[in-house]
């Protein structure tokens, strides 16, 4: 099947959706299909799955399996010291079983969804061996968004900003080994155009806000797909809860102060001015998301619903049907 930026139709099962793309489904080997692991119990009843329905105009009904946030943290022998050290502390981060959670998604979705959405952080830093999985994972027909950890090296020189300038050392490395476009794409599936861009330090670009005036001109329903979240009020208190305050129990309903991603978004003008102009895009559909390790959803526009996935690591997923 030839594939073009513009405008596909694609078949069941032909791609998986990961990092914000679509890629192909494969049968791959899964720790649940041993009837050890759980004798007494489902086949993957260890995927932690919410189900959500997005009305967004579809010629047909197709579904989603969306994920996010898997973190894999491989590197070979040969690539030294620094590496490998980061393989072991990141690993104790994750715990470890990243890759495996992430052959139960895809082999849940096999016979479960039509294609497979990966809203970023697929992999946890730059590295052969995490560069090898992305090409195991995301097959050659792929197109989507990254996560911020993708532009990470963990090495002791790395000098990381949350700033755009930071990201251009890895483009060329980003667009070698991703089959995408990682910094914006498109696909039209059964009618309706996904749109991925990368946010991944909270914000967008002018260039970004052009290419979506192009999108728009196509008249087609729209569900965009990102990293970090557009924050709402509601998913700002849901992530400040769980990253700022956990363990201790809400004593208001005070909204906490905006820090990192959200401050940037309204202090942002580029970015402030997109947000308020898709709130009253009657195109878009629905904004699908990740980052924050945690399942929320909440109200963004009159037309839309934001949905953020939690962790693929810990096994998270949404299936997601659209009609």
């Amino acid at each position: 099947m030839k594939t073009t930026q513009n405008s596909n139709i694609l078949s069941r099962r032909h791609f998986l959706q990961a990092a914000g793309g679509l890629v192909a489904v494969s049968a791959l080997p899964s720790f649940a299909d041993d009837p050890s692991v759980f004798p007494e119990r489902g086949r993957f009843e260890r995927l932690v799955l919410a189900y959500q329905h997005i009305r967004a105009g579809a010629k047909r009904p197709f579904s989603i399996l969306h994920i996010s946030d898997t973190h894999l943290t491989e590197a070979y022998p040969r690539e030294g010291a620094d590496r490998l050290k980061s393989k072991v502390r990141r690993t104790r981060t994750f715990g470890g079983r990243q890759e495996e959670a992430l052959r139960d998604s895809l082999a849940w979705a096999k016979t479960n969804v039509d294609y497979v959405l990966h809203t970023g952080d697929l992999i946890d830093w730059q590295s052969e061996a995490n560069f090898d999985l992305v090409r195991k994972y995301y097959g050659e027909t792929v197109f989507g968004s990254m996560g911020n950890h993708e532009f990470y090296t963990y090495l002791p020189d790395e000098k990381h900003t949350w700033q755009e300038p930071f990201k251009t050392r890895s483009w060329p490395l980003l667009k070698a080994n991703f089959p995408f476009d990682p910094r914006f794409s498109s696909k039209t599936v059964n009618g309706v155009n996904f749109v991925c861009l990368d946010d991944v330090f909270g914000t967008v670009q002018p260039d970004q806000v052009a290419l979506f005036a192009d999108e728009v001109k196509k008249g087609l329903p729209i569900i965009l797909c990102m990293h970090v979240p557009f924050f709402t009020p509601h998913i700002w208190r849901t992530s400040s809860k769980f990253w700022q305050c956990a363990g201790r129990r809400f004593t208001n309903a005070v909204l906490p102060d905006a820090k990192s991603d959200y401050k940037r978004q309204q202090e942002d003008p580029v970015t402030r001015e997109f947000v308020a102009y898709l709130k009253t895009e009657p195109l878009l559909k629905g904004i699908l998301a990740g980052h924050l390790h945690v399942t929320v959803q909440d109200r963004f526009s009159p037309t839309a619903m934001e949905y953020v996935i939690g962790g693929n690591f810990m096994f998270h997923g949404e299936e997601i049907l659209f009609s």
